[in-house]
């Protein structure tokens, strides 16, 4: 009975040494086994098993996609200092896991150094608006770059992107203002073919409106006239010949026009000479041109008939004022 009392220290003993070869990998992981310092085995994900105090868990491998975000500051081809924010998406391959753990003490750095190298010599190649506009082609480099040299350590580059591009804040401040004034000048062109186009439009308006009015004038004269010769007409077959007949039209005309600007009440102030023998003074006027028109006509006609020259055509010759030449 005391034999089995002493037995049972060591029972619990080599259970614990026992229970302690026991462990549990998670899922996307595997743990290095070493015996005696010395590398053993790879084990995968469940549940596992070491010899104890001989095996023990050198380490452990993350097999997830890791994500690493490195910030390059580096200079442009014209002179423009910049900061690259390049975030490189890693992996390390199942079947390289030994080279993962053994190769590299700090794939970060590793990592880190060749994106380093790999912008600092595509960057200065660069103008900072291509810069922009070929980040693509820089994130490309970065990851053939970056396979090339990590494959061999059992690393696989799955994806690199330029995420952020932050030139100095003055060049920024510079590029919105150059920006700013892009904009404006196009606004300002706009504007200008608008302004153009509504001049354009309102010069055709005027065009129009000019021509239609001198269309309704020369209408209103063509009636007027038309209206007078058969005003005429009606006053020869009275009795009244031509020449009385126009001056006496003229006279109507007058006083119908100052009454017509008696009538309208928004008609600016006009002064005109006005008396009662304005009628009177008026006529005479006429009958004097057209007497002085007549004498003219005759000498001219004269002067003719002793050059020998003949008119074309026979014109009629106005009616007599019915007042005698003095």
């Amino acid at each position: 009975m005391g034999g089995f009392v002493f037995l049972i220290p060591l029972i619990v003993i080599g259970f614990l040494i026992l229970l302690s070869g026991i462990f549990i990998v998670k899922q996307q992981t595997a743990a290095v086994i070493e015996r005696f310092g010395r590398f053993q085995s790879i084990r995968n994900s469940g549940l596992q098993f070491k010899i104890p105090v001989f095996d023990r868990i050198a380490g452990r491998i993350n097999l997830k996609i890791q994500q690493l975000d490195v910030i390059v500051e580096t200079k442009t081809k014209d002179d423009v200092f910049v900061r690259l924010k390049i975030s490189v998406q890693f992996q390390v391959i199942r079947d390289k896991v030994y080279d993962a753990f053994y190769k590299l003490q700090n794939p970060h750095d590793q990592i880190t150094s060749y994106v380093f190298d790999v912008v600092r010599a595509e960057v200065p190649k660069m103008k900072l608006d291509d810069v922009f506009e070929r980040k693509d082609d820089i994130a490309i480099a970065v990851k053939t770059e970056l396979n090339d040299a990590m494959i061999d350590y059992g690393y696989d580059i799955i994806k690199t992107l330029v995420t952020d591009i932050d030139p100095d804040v003055q060049v920024k401040a510079a590029m919105n203002r150059i920006n700013a004034a892009e904009r404006e000048k196009v606004a300002a062109e706009y504007e200008a073919e608008a302004e153009r186009i509504k001049i354009v439009a309102k010069a055709r308006a005027e065009a129009e409106s000019k021509r239609l009015q001198g269309q309704g004038i020369a209408d209103q004269r063509r009636e007027i006239a038309r209206g007078l010769e058969e005003s005429v007409d009606v006053l020869n077959n009275v009795g009244i010949n031509s020449q009385e007949a126009s001056a006496l039209i003229v006279v109507t005309q007058h006083y119908d026009t100052l009454q017509s600007i008696g009538e309208e009440t928004n008609t600016n102030l006009i002064l005109l000479p006005n008396s009662p023998q304005a009628g009177s003074n008026m006529l005479n006027d006429m009958i004097a041109s057209f007497v002085a028109s007549n004498k003219i006509g005759e000498e001219m006609k004269k002067q003719n008939e002793a050059r020998g020259i003949t008119p074309k055509a026979t014109k009629r010759k106005p009616p007599s004022s019915g007042y005698d030449d003095e």
